[in-house]
């Protein structure tokens, strides 16, 4: 649970280092893949808290 909680930090943390390279140069790329980084990021949070909840009413 403590790696999976690291994991997210840290794709967090690269998610607004892309914002923030974004609004330094202004290239679209850096936004995109923030974007990115961010989606599968809070998609993976949504699913990890999705089964800690079941299991805690299982």
């Amino acid at each position: 649970m403590l790696l999976f909680r690291w994991a997210i930090l840290l794709l967090l943390l690269s998610a607004v280092v892309a914002f923030i390279f974004y609004a330094g140069t202004g290239q679209v790329r850096f936004k995109r893949a923030g974007l990115v980084i961010l989606k599968w990021t809070l998609i993976a949070a949504f699913g990890f808290f999705a089964v800690l909840i079941l299991e805690r009413l299982a």
